[in-house]
């Protein structure tokens, strides 16, 4: 087969593979809007994102995508998209704008997504359409005067009076926002050197000396902040960390911004000795590094050893003496039989010392997991167990090691067994761990809730609840549960004419299953047994659907206060309502505060009701206001709602009241989990 023939055959195959793709992206567009015009965004945002799998270069699917990331509120990954599609398109300047709106109003790493969003409002106000210019250039404004204002004026704070941690720190923020990458560089290192202790500040300067081009800056920073200080932090700065062991020369320059760094001069002066056995130009270095050590950290007796047999080698031998005497003294046996053994000296059996910090499991699992260190603290914790198994404190250390490594089952043990101990703070930290972890690790888990509700217009007092038990299967996506309901009421019956029931006035038994909730839905079925409290009557009862909860904003539980937004939907198939599928939709929007200790929202509610089988009082609608609160001495789950709703009846046929009603709510929620 000759080559004309063969480049037609491959540019067939690439044709009909391009073919297929473009077949296969339709199909799953036409879903995704299928699904965006029956309001299922969740539905729509899967089906997007197979198509963008499919054709990951169409920026026209990242923008759709993106857009229906925005209705469900996944504003961060909406942004993600829109940025996709910038990178594609960059003359679409509409979508430029969107991304830049959610690079100004996002809370990650927010100096430079900010920093972003400007550049990009300065590249559109200078040439986009007439429509994108003129919403650029007042965003654009927006933006640049108050950052140069705000410069200005930290500045002249900082040069008429001593600078402080504070106003550098602002003023790199600030600086870092308008792309004075320099000025904010300088900042960054300036207030660091006021404050060591604040880490997290060096991956900033990491990333503005990534932004400027100084590669070697930033390595600095990202080292530093790797070694001792915030775990998290470090954890961070390791990510971003090269896939390679840094040069002497690095721990140099990270020493440089962090001179104080006790585990940047120790892992320098071991990396030197190391080096030294192959190069003895090496040698000075070590030893000057270990000095160092040895006069900060007197009692970091392993660095005196070393240093002391480092002066032996030089014949140095008064100075060595003087350090072995030390070590001789205080060290732990390990180290001591080291000297011994330089010294021609008889060894000791070797036997733990409570008072040896240096080398004590406990001290040196406490500073592995400072830095970041999961693993080897974790080694040294159960070092530190054998040989202390009184020690509380010890299972706490381990339980929150193994909760970081995320062994959440393990961590459980271990705070199991500090929940137990007589120091008080020890099991109460222990305990709420454990609490914490247990709903989702046991093998059994129990829930329990309440809801008793009183409503004026029906004059009566409903209740509602549920004990269930339900047992894990490890990684599978659902949970079989065990269950009994509780739906009653205290009238019973309306009083009309013709009487009607007001509740089930039931007892339910069911078993079931429930699958794991994805993005803020549970499915569920269950079988089971109605038991009347009335008459002991009982009836098949098989009851199943879909339950979605979301909240966008502050939630009652928060500490802080501001806007939100709360939506729960469940449609519920019910066997004994002649197999009725119901679907309730409960929306909320309001402001969460804070008053005398009592948490409160204060909410808009709109709700709406509808069946298939189209009968009257299980369709309608109501809205009205209401607010809810949190007494401060209650359980954190425990809340009292008081609302007043204008109802109208959707479907009248057979309707013995009124199409419009009006109704006085007042419920109180309880649940907890065991």
């Amino acid at each position: 087969m000759g080559w004309p023939i063969r480049l037609a055959v491959l540019v067939l195959v690439a044709a009909a593979a391009l073919a297929q793709d473009n077949d296969r992206a339709y199909e799953l567009l036409d879903n995704a809007f299928g699904a965006l015009r029956a309001h299922d965004y969740d539905a729509a945002i899967a089906s997007f994102e197979k198509a963008a799998a499919v054709s990951p270069d169409r920026a026209d699917i990242r923008k759709n995508l993106a857009y229906a990331l925005l209705k469900t509120g996944e504003n961060d990954a909406a942004r993600l998209q829109f940025g996709e599609a910038m990178r594609i398109d960059p003359d679409d300047f509409h979508v430029a704008l969107e991304y830049a709106f959610l690079c100004h109003e996002a809370r990650d790493n927010a100096p430079a997504r900010k920093a972003e969003a400007r550049r990009i409002f300065a590249r559109i106000k200078d040439s986009g359409d007439a429509e994108s210019r003129a919403t650029a250039s007042r965003a654009f404004a927006g933006i640049d005067a108050p950052l140069a204002g705000g410069i200005a004026r930290w500045q002249q704070v900082i040069a008429t009076s001593p600078p402080t941690f504070s106003a550098l720190y602002e003023l790199a923020q600030l600086a870092e926002q308008r792309d004075q990458l320099e000025l904010a560089s300088s900042s960054y290192k300036s207030a660091f050197a006021l404050l060591p202790a604040r880490k997290s500040v060096l991956l900033e300067l990491a990333r503005v000396d990534n932004g400027r081009g100084d590669s070697a800056g930033m390595m600095a920073a990202l080292l530093a902040a790797s070694r001792g200080g915030e775990t998290r932090t470090a954890e961070l700065a390791r990510e971003q960390l090269p896939d390679r062991y840094p040069y002497v020369y690095e721990f140099r320059e990270a020493l440089k911004l962090d001179p104080k760094n006790e585990e940047l001069h120790r892992e320098l002066a071991y990396l030197l000795l190391s080096m030294s056995e192959k190069d003895e130009s090496k040698k000075p270095e070590a030893v000057q590094e270990f000095k160092r050590i040895a006069e900060e950290s007197p009692t970091d007796y392993l660095a005196s050893a070393q240093l002391g047999l480092l002066y032996q080698a030089q014949n140095q031998n008064a100075l060595a003496q003087s350090l072995f005497r030390e070590v001789l003294a205080h060290g732990d046996a390990a180290t001591a039989n080291r000297v011994r053994m330089a010294l021609k000296m008889p060894l000791v059996l070797e036997e733990h010392r409570s008072g040896n910090a240096a080398l004590d499991p406990l001290t040196l699992g406490q500073r592995s997991y400072d830095a970041g260190f999961l693993k080897d603290a974790k080694r040294y914790f159960l070092i530190a167990r054998e040989q202390n198994p009184i020690d509380a404190s010890i299972p706490l250390k381990l339980g929150w090691t193994e909760n970081m490594l995320h062994n959440d089952v393990a961590a459980m043990r271990w705070f199991d067994i500090a929940r137990e101990s007589s120091d008080a703070n020890i099991a109460s930290e222990a305990g709420k761990a454990y609490a914490n972890l247990r709903p989702d690790n046991e093998r059994f888990r129990s829930t329990f809730w309440m809801y008793p509700l009183l409503s004026s217009r029906w004059s009566d007092l409903f209740g509602y609840a549920q004990f269930k038990t339900d047992l894990k299967l490890n990684k599978r996506a659902f949970r079989p549960y065990a269950s009994i309901r509780l739906a009653g009421d205290a009238r019973r019956e309306t009083g009309a004419p013709i009487p009607q029931s007001l509740s089930e006035s039931s007892f339910i038994l069911g078993i079931g299953v429930a699958t794991r909730q994805w993005r803020g839905a549970t499915g569920w079925f269950e079988a089971g047994t109605s038991i009347s409290y009335l008459d002991a009557s009982r009836l098949a009862d098989y009851r199943g659907g879909v339950s979605y909860s979301r909240t966008i904003g502050i939630s009652l539980t928060s500490e802080r206060t501001g806007w939100f937004l709360e939506s729960t939907a469940d449609s519920v198939f019910i066997s004994r309502f002649s197999n009725d599928l119901l679907n309730y939709s409960q929306n909320r929007t309001g402001f969460t505060s804070s008053v005398a200790g009592y948490k409160i929202q204060t909410f808009w509610a709109n709700n709406i009701t509808f069946d298939v089988k189209k009968q009257y009082w299980t369709n309608f609608a109501e809205t009205g206001p209401g607010f809810r609160f949190h007494p401060p001495a209650a359980p954190k789950s425990a809340y009292v709602t008081l609302g007043a709703v204008r109802g109208i009846y959707l479907r009248n046929h057979g309707n013995p009241r009124r199409p419009n009603y009006y109704d006085l709510r007042a419920g109180v929620w309880y649940a907890f989990t065991k």
